[in-house]
């Protein structure tokens, strides 16, 4: 390693949510901080999230909000930086933002506000940050590292080596590769022997192969409210059908709790038990359609789709017709409506990574490596994965502040 390495406090390896607010609050307490992002560009994922609005928050952060193998550890960070900080911090930089359903907290005008925010305070603290950096070698010696960096500009491809005593991975994980996504983080905790626990794309749509999927091709852009069931967790919100299967926001909490083999049971009518409701109406309206009362209650064309798969037989038969065993059948079927994905459309369109660096080796309370001194994973690189609503970002903002406090 080059004997002229630049000195600094710390030093961050990514500059998205994590890194970046890593990197402001040890800066406030006077380190001198670097980070070193890869892409051309900072918080490429801030700037897509929600829309191009970013939900960075939730009203109602919890625990239980988020999956690990060790459901304990996210409790410490988030205790030391709550969502209501967050909030005090957009509101210091006059950022417009809404309360949307489930206590999701978004921009009003854009994403950029939140990057713009991060910037600007990196730049108060004299946070040094370089992009088109790409880290190729992190050593470890006498108690610091060593890292050497290849800077790509238009003009020319420069050597930078740097060192610290303290490195801080925050450089995300393997969802949404497009936007600099990747497993880097990963190699260096198996560098530094850390174990990595299996991974999978989580917060993703799901892909069918078999009869579903021409359904969904044919319902592609229709939504409604459903209720989804999987490994004895339920959600309920919308659910979107696409042209490649299902999506929408309970999918995509859903998708959290699925493995490769699955199957999922979608309530068509959460708050309704259809056989009941079906049978209340055929004493009263005898010579109604099943279709007819049932387009009063969710899209006509999703309730052509159900007609052809599960009573194209009785189409043209008045409910009145029907015994009631035959209504108690579909009613059922249609409050527990399973389906077998084939996979998800995997890590291209997936909005976090399950799985990461296991949280045994890390402490709780700081994010070191408890026998690694100095070395810090944070944000999504870890073994902690949020449900969808701005708890991801949450995550992002706490274990960053207890790193950056640590520092």
């Amino acid at each position: 390693m080059n004997s002229n390495a630049q000195s600094y406090d710390a030093i961050i390896l990514g500059g998205g949510a994590g890194g970046l607010f890593c990197a402001i609050t040890a800066a406030k307490r006077g380190k001198k901080v670097l980070v070193l992002e890869k892409s051309n560009k900072l918080g490429k994922k801030i700037l897509m999230s929600g829309g191009g609005r970013c939900n960075f928050t939730n009203q109602f952060i919890n625990p239980h909000n988020f999956l690990s193998q060790n459901s304990h550890f996210c409790k410490s960070a988030l205790s030391q930086y709550s969502a209501q900080d967050f909030i005090s911090m957009v509101e210091a930089h006059n950022i417009e933002y809404e309360e949307r359903k489930h206590g999701q907290l978004f921009c009003i005008n854009s994403a950029k506000d939140i990057v713009e925010m991060l910037v600007t305070e990196c730049e108060k603290y004299n946070v040094t940050i370089i992009t088109n950096a790409t880290t190729s070698i992190v050593e470890y010696s006498d108690k610091k590292y060593l890292l050497e960096t290849i800077i790509e500009t238009k003009k020319n491809t420069t050597n930078l080596y740097t060192q610290s005593n303290k490195l801080i991975i925050a450089t995300g994980a393997l969802s949404v590769p497009t936007l600099g996504g990747s497993g880097y983080g990963y190699d260096i905790a198996k560098q530094f022997q850390l174990e990595v626990t299996n991974l999978q794309a989580g917060l993703v749509p799901f892909i069918f192969t078999d009869q579903i999927k021409n359904i969904c091709e044919n319902l592609s852009g229709v939504s409604h409210n459903v209720e989804v069931t999987c490994n004895e967790t339920t959600f309920s919100e919308d659910i979107l059908f696409t042209h490649r299967g299902l999506s929408g926001p309970v999918i995509l909490q859903i998708s959290n709790y699925w493995y490769l083999g699955d199957s999922i049971s979608i309530n068509l009518m959460p708050s309704v038990s259809l056989s009941n409701h079906i049978k209340d109406i055929k004493k009263t309206s005898p010579k109604l359609l099943l279709k007819s009362i049932l387009s009063n209650m969710m899209p006509k064309a999703l309730v052509a789709e159900l007609e052809n798969l599960f009573w194209m037989e009785l189409a043209n038969k008045p409910i009145g017709e029907w015994s009631n065993i035959q209504i108690e059948e579909l009613g059922n079927t249609l409050n527990n409506w399973i389906l077998k994905p084939s996979s998800t459309e995997g890590y291209r369109t997936a909005e976090v990574t399950m799985g990461g660096v296991n949280t045994d080796y890390i402490s709780s309370k700081s994010m070191e490596v408890k026998n690694q001194q100095g070395l810090y994973f944070i944000g999504e690189v870890l073994d902690v994965t949020g449900h969808l609503g701005g708890f991801n970002f949450q995550w992002a903002w706490a274990s960053a502040y207890a790193a950056g406090n640590d520092l």
